[in-house]
């Protein structure tokens, strides 16, 4: 998979995309980052991407030449057709199904808006998919579209190792939408705290029980919507 990142702050991304499985991801050939700085597309004199908004109000607004031509131009760079997102906090909620649709693309560009937001006149020609990563507004669209990649690379067949690992997440279509279970490791005791009974008993069937009761008992007391979606399927 490609990824390609529009944005006007390219420097936040090389530690995160640098690191742990995304940068793994990158070093197996299973995907390939390009990160795109909006401002090199302005024919701006003065460089300037953005400008004050019609009709008044705080703030400025991305501007539609820059990123009209910085979209044409990545998007020449190869011939594989790209899902345009724009990260953005009026998009649909980004859920694991949509991670799943999109980890089975071949290329994904995703768009990272400042300042109020961008000239709604490009965005209606671009036509890309809007997702926001929760109901609050950040500086910009930077952090959502690195957690957007984190969450779609790992699904990615190979990337994490194991597959059954990505498949039994929390919210993915094996976990039936509720929250993981507990996990436990080495020591059997720490602090006086002792790894449940059933997980040392050989049992699997019980095993699995036992951690079904107990996702489900997360899930009830931290988000009861996920069960009462679930029961309505």
């Amino acid at each position: 998979m490609r990824i390609d990142v529009l944005t006007l702050f390219a420097e936040m991304f090389p530690g995160v995309l640098g690191s742990s499985i995304l940068k793994r991801a990158e070093e197996m050939g299973q995907v390939r980052y390009q990160l795109t700085d909006i401002r090199r597309y302005t024919t701006n004199k003065h460089g300037k991407v953005d400008d004050r908004p019609f009709g008044g109000g705080p703030g400025m607004v991305m501007a539609c030449q820059p990123l009209w031509d910085a979209v044409a131009a990545v998007e020449k760079q190869d011939k594989t057709p790209a899902h345009r997102v724009l990260m953005t906090p009026t998009g649909a909620p980004l859920t694991q199904p949509t991670c799943e649709r999109l980890a089975e693309c071949e290329r994904l560009l995703i768009i990272a808006g400042r300042y109020e937001g961008i000239d709604q006149r490009v965005i209606d020609r671009l036509d890309p998919e809007p997702i926001s990563i929760g109901d609050y507004v950040l500086s910009g669209g930077e952090l959502p579209a690195m957690v957007l990649i984190d969450a779609v690379v790992r699904l990615i067949p190979g990337v994490l190792g194991h597959d059954e690992s990505a498949h039994r997440d929390s919210f993915s279509a094996g976990a039936d939408r509720i929250f993981d279970h507990p996990h436990y490791t080495r020591p059997r005791v720490w602090e006086g705290l002792e790894v449940p009974d059933v997980l040392m008993s050989g049992d699997h069937t019980a095993i699995e029980q036992w951690r079904k009761q107990q996702a489900e008992q997360a899930t009830r007391r931290r988000r009861p919507d996920l069960l009462n979606e679930s029961d309505s399927v």
